[in-house]
């Protein structure tokens, strides 16, 4: 009941905000200057329903509930087809792999795209100059061009230098949204000894309960072989082990998966591995940058604005699945129609483009079935258990007066 009531009102309340301009929402500034804790801390009454509130935010925007926006929540879910499409495997955000990886993606458009791809050449410096743009990198290199598309999150464009400086306000934003924390953890065993005793792998774990892992998927390779599980630690949790050892946090994530399960072959890895995003120099965290009270409304609108011949890109500036392969892709083909805008390529109206759907992974909506959409929230049932009892007394004091009187 308090489950399927916080997952309906999020859903519910993001019906009213746009898209493309979050902060033109009409309860903008009252959700955005208000902490997701303090929405949860109303909205949940159960341990059920705070422990799925928990999980939104620490699996989905490895954020903790103190330091987010609850407008940026509600945006976040919305952008990814609201919570049931975001959560779940099945038809949902976390139904499907690449066989080899993902990174074959990069790989293949840097093989087509040849020398045109510098490597191991992080930007330094950006001076624009009347026609044109010069970019300078680490290692010495100086390119020359007529537009720059930074497709980084906002935060690492403080390691850059700018010539002009950036706008005032746009200096100050990318000082305001930090990158998410998460850690990938994988735990490989000789068998799929789970698959065997009946479970899929798949799990939602209370982080409160002690254990660190918010979610674990199976991992294991298409034709069988090298069985594992993939978990993932968020937030809070993942900056308390980060100073731990690899070899400590290896038995934590093992005992996890054992009270998670109860099996105790979880205890008992052949093989460990794990990455920790906060390491990472070149983005500062994954999965995407968050958003703190406040952000959306007095910084949201200049995301997406170019200054000058710089045009930016990246998953948060994308108007769908943010935070997501789709929503960087989304950003980048709409960066690169307004640099042909600006050249006079095509229309201003062409910049924006909805994507055809593929036939070949079938987007199904979810549908609420009768009861899940009328269900009565937790006050709710209190309140008809209230008035039926009300009710109750009432005729039946009015029936022993009717009768005491006959």
């Amino acid at each position: 009941m308090d489950v399927n009531n916080f997952l309906r009102t999020i859903d519910k309340m993001g019906e009213e905000i746009p898209v493309n301009e979050p902060w033109k929402a009409p309860h903008a500034e009252e959700w955005d200057t208000m902490t997701y804790h303090d929405f949860c801390e109303k909205i949940c009454y159960t341990r059920q329903g705070k422990a799925i509130a928990n999980i939104l935010i620490e699996l989905y925007m490895v954020s903790s509930s103190y330091e987010s926006s609850l407008l940026w929540i509600l945006w976040y879910t919305k952008l990814c087809q609201g919570t049931m499409k975001m959560m779940n495997v099945s038809n949902g955000g976390q139904e499907r792999k690449f066989v080899g990886g993902s990174q074959q993606i990069s790989e293949r458009i840097a093989a087509r795209l040849g020398d045109a791809v510098k490597m191991n050449s992080p930007v330094v410096n950006i001076i624009q100059k009347n026609e044109e743009v010069i970019v300078k990198t680490l290692n010495g290199n100086t390119y020359t061009a007529n537009f720059v598309i930074l497709a980084i999150p906002p935060i690492l464009q403080m390691k850059i230098h700018y010539d002009p400086p950036l706008p005032a306000v746009r200096n100050q934003m990318i000082q305001r949204c930090p990158m998410g924390s998460v850690m990938k953890c994988i735990l490989y065993y000789r068998t799929q000894f789970w698959r065997q005793k009946g479970y899929c792998g798949s799990t939602l774990v209370d982080t409160d309960d002690g254990n660190p892992i918010a979610a674990t998927y199976d991992d294991t390779k298409p034709d069988g072989s090298y069985p594992a599980l993939i978990g993932f630690v968020g937030a809070d949790k993942v900056r308390n082990l980060t100073p731990l050892s690899k070899e400590e946090r290896k038995n934590i994530f093992a005992k996890c998966l054992y009270n998670v399960f109860g099996l105790s072959e979880f205890l008992e890895p052949i093989h460990y591995e794990e990455y920790n995003w906060m390491e990472e120099q070149y983005s500062g965290g994954c999965y995407t940058a968050m958003f703190p009270p406040g952000f959306l409304t007095r910084y949201g609108k200049i995301l997406r604005n170019p200054v000058g011949r710089i045009y930016f890109a990246g998953t948060e500036t994308g108007t769908t699945w943010t935070g997501y392969m789709e929503g960087a892709i989304q950003a980048g083909e709409r960066a690169a129609r307004e640099v042909l805008y600006a050249m006079g390529k095509i229309r201003e109206e062409e910049i924006w483009q909805t994507e055809a759907p593929a036939n070949d992974v079938v987007d199904l909506p979810f549908k609420r079935t009768w009861w899940e959409r009328n269900q009565p929230s937790v006050p709710g049932f209190f309140r008809l258990l209230g008035f039926t009892i009300f009710t109750g007394l009432a005729v039946s004091m009015i029936y022993k007066c009717r009768h005491r009187f006959q």
